[in-house]
């Protein structure tokens, strides 16, 4: 009775085993990342481990054969847990890895030669087998568990620990075979071996889930930072297209947003134009004309609120939105402008303009507001040659 459960417990493992083993290689031709390729190189292992296992009882090769079985079996196994520990350790720190390749190779070469060398029957092959097992798999739960904790790896330690326990049993059960055979705990201990190939299974299907969760858990958050990055560059590129970049004020197509934001509570526009700005172009050059319009931005900047939106509306004309402002303290600037620019820098023209006021009201169209202040401002660049031949002040 033994023997038939002991069968089908492992052929219940296997179709499980190779379950497992072709979706983890189908996995990483489709998720190229570091974790799934060694998970599917330990699925790989395992399988072959329990293939080396079943050959051997069927096929009944002889005692000379034992030996390599039993080396193959070892190290097949032991690099199982050491694939899922590496690819486990490569997720939570992508890049690193847990031991040196070059280590854990002469690691298993050693301890398939203990295998080969000191483990003569299936008895003392299981409890050194599954003893190194557990602890290993023991020590990747407390590893994986230790901060900064990966909410994606819970289910893969759980995962993990289950399997690490059940390793450990079957070392008990083993080691109770060898110090006590004739003992009442015995049989039990036989039959509890004979089915662990079923209990093994079931322990391996979380461990499966677990990494399945834990790659879904990293890719999600992939995408997420990726699509954040995508929604910060698309918000620098709209910035970029909106700012005019000789002046570094916001641009035209700007405005509409602008105006809708200071829609409910009105504002106040001021329509700039710089006065014979096409004589500076060609008297000086437009290199000069350039550095006018900069001089021009940055004495806005300089006279206006940080709150206030400047906006280079055209090639020489300016507009201000101002909520929050009244007329009498927008003349104010406006003559502070003028005050900043009276003088021209370093032989350079003196810089002159015309400037046109009117009131968004809350609530009100913003194209009507714009158009009175565009009228205003070309209302007082018509009286500018007046006032000029009477001494007065260009507006």
């Amino acid at each position: 009775m033994e023997l038939l459960l002991w069968r089908w417990s492992t052929a219940v493992q296997l179709s499980s085993l190779v379950t497992i083993a072709l979706f983890f290689f189908a996995l990483q031709r489709s998720v190229r990342l570091d974790e799934v390729r060694s998970w599917a190189r330990a699925w790989t292992c395992n399988l072959a481990a329990l293939t080396v296992t079943l050959a051997y009882w069927y096929l009944r090769p002889g005692p000379a054969l034992f030996a390599p079985t039993r080396v193959a079996y070892g190290v097949a196994k032991v690099a199982f847990v050491w694939l899922l520990l590496e690819g486990a350790w490569s997720l939570k720190h992508p890049g690193a890895r847990l031991v040196p390749r070059r280590v854990a190779v002469i690691a298993l070469a050693v301890y398939g030669a203990f295998v080969g060398l000191a483990l003569s029957t299936i008895e003392r092959l299981g409890l050194a087998q599954h003893t190194a097992m557990g602890l290993l798999l023991l020590t990747g739960v407390v590893l994986l568990e230790r901060a900064p904790r990966r909410p994606g790896l819970v289910w893969l330690s759980a995962g993990l620990l289950i399997r690490a326990l059940l390793c450990l049993a079957e070392a008990g059960a083993y080691a109770l075979q060898i110090v006590a055979p004739d003992s009442p705990g015995a049989g039990p201990a036989g039959w509890f071996l004979a089915a662990s190939s079923s209990f093994d299974s079931g322990a391996e299907w979380l461990v499966a889930l677990g990494c399945v969760i834990a790659v879904s858990e990293r890719v999600q958050r992939e995408l997420r930072q990726a699509n954040e990055g995508l929604l910060a560059a698309q918000e620098d590129l709209r910035r970029l297209a909106d700012r005019d970049p000789l002046t570094a004020l916001a641009n035209r197509r700007h405005l509409p947003e602008a105006l809708r934001a200071v829609q409910p509570q009105g504002a106040l526009l001021l329509f700039f134009d710089l006065d014979d700005f096409k004589e500076i172009n060609d008297r000086y050059g437009h290199h000069v004309g350039d550095e006018c319009l900069k001089r021009f931005a940055s004495a806005l900047r300089e006279c206006f609120r940080p709150g206030d939106t400047l906006v280079r509306y055209a090639g020489d004309e300016f507009l201000v939105v101002a909520a929050g402002l009244d007329e009498a303290s927008a003349r104010e600037r406006v003559e502070h402008v003028r005050e900043r620019l009276r003088f021209g820098i370093g032989g350079g023209p003196r810089i002159l303009f015309s400037v046109g006021l009117a009131a968004l009201p809350p609530g009100g169209h913003p194209e009507d507001a714009l158009r009175a202040a565009d009228e205003s401002m070309y209302a007082a660049k018509a009286e500018r040659p007046a006032r000029r031949s009477a001494g007065g002040q260009p507006r």
